[in-house]
C-alpha cells in the first residue's frame, strides 16, 4: 500500500495583515511588487484577483526588516534595491537571516569572508548597531493579530465593498467560498485554521453550512 504524502500547510498573511504586523504600507507592498522589489511567496499569478497577494511568515520577518531600513532609518529604494542585488546570491534569506546595520542611511553587513562589517556596496569597514528582528516577537504579533471580537465567532456577514460584497466570515475578510473550498477538499478544521490564523472552529463550521447552503 503507497503511503500518502502529507500535506505542507503555510499560514498565509494578507496585505492588510502585513501592514499591521510590518509596518510596510499595502500601498508599499503593491509598488514592491509591481517592480519587483519584494514579491510575496504566496502570490497568484493574476495579481488583478482577490487576495493574489499572500506573505508567509519568513515575508513578514523580511519586512520588518524593510520597514526599519526604508520607513525608520530612512534607506532610500534605490540603494535597498542596489543592496539586494549585491547580495542576490543569499537568496530568499538575504531580509530574513543576514544580520544588518545601517551607517548614515547605508546598508552594512557582516562579510563571511572578511569576518568584518562592511558597507554592501562599497566594502568599507565600519561599526554599527544591529537591526534585528526577533522571530518570537512577530509570533506574539501575530496571536495579537487574531484576537477578535468573540461575539462574531461563528457567524458569517456580508458588507459592500469586502470580498465584492459576498458573504464572509464575520470581522475577517476571508470568504465563505474559500472555506468551504478547503472543506471539500479534504482538509481537517485544524489545517483550515493553519491557512486562516484568524479563525475559530466556529467560524469554520458556520462557512461549511453557509456554503452547503447557498
Amino acid at each position: 500500500m503507497a503511503m500518502e504524502t502529507p500535506r505542507v500547510v503555510i499560514s498565509a498573511f494578507t496585505e492588510e495583515q502585513v501592514e499591521r504586523l510590518t509596518g510596510v504600507t499595502v500601498r508599499q507592498l503593491k509598488h514592491w511588487d509591481k517592480t519587483g522589489f519584494f514579491a510575496p511567496s504566496l502570490a497568484y499569478d493574476d495579481r488583478s484577483q482577490a487576495y493574489s497577494r499572500l506573505y508567509s511568515f519568513r515575508d513578514l520577518l523580511s519586512l520588518k526588516i524593510l520597514n526599519s531600513l526604508r520607513n525608520d532609518a530612512k534607506v532610500p529604494l534605490p540603494h535597498l534595491r542596489a543592496v539586494k542585488d549585491k547580495l542576490e546570491h543569499l537568496g530568499e534569506d538575504l531580509w530574513s537571516k543576514t544580520t544588518l546595520y545601517v551607517l548614515n542611511r547605508r546598508v552594512i553587513f557582516d562579510n563571511p569572508i572578511t569576518e568584518a562589517k562592511e558597507e554592501v556596496l562599497s566594502g568599507q569597514g565600519v561599526l554599527q548597531i544591529p537591526l534585528k528582528v526577533i522571530t518570537g516577537d512577530m509570533n506574539r504579533a501575530v496571536e495579537k493579530m487574531r484576537e477578535r471580537d468573540k461575539s462574531l465567532f461563528g457567524r458569517i456577514e456580508s458588507k459592500r465593498g469586502i470580498a465584492n460584497s459576498k458573504p464572509v466570515v464575520a470581522g475577517t475578510r476571508i470568504p465563505v467560498a474559500s472555506v468551504k473550498a478547503f472543506a471539500d477538499a479534504g482538509y481537517t478544521v485544524e489545517e483550515i485554521i493553519k491557512e486562516y490564523p484568524t479563525l475559530t472552529p466556529e467560524d469554520i463550521a458556520a462557512a461549511i453550512r453557509h456554503g452547503a447552503a447557498a
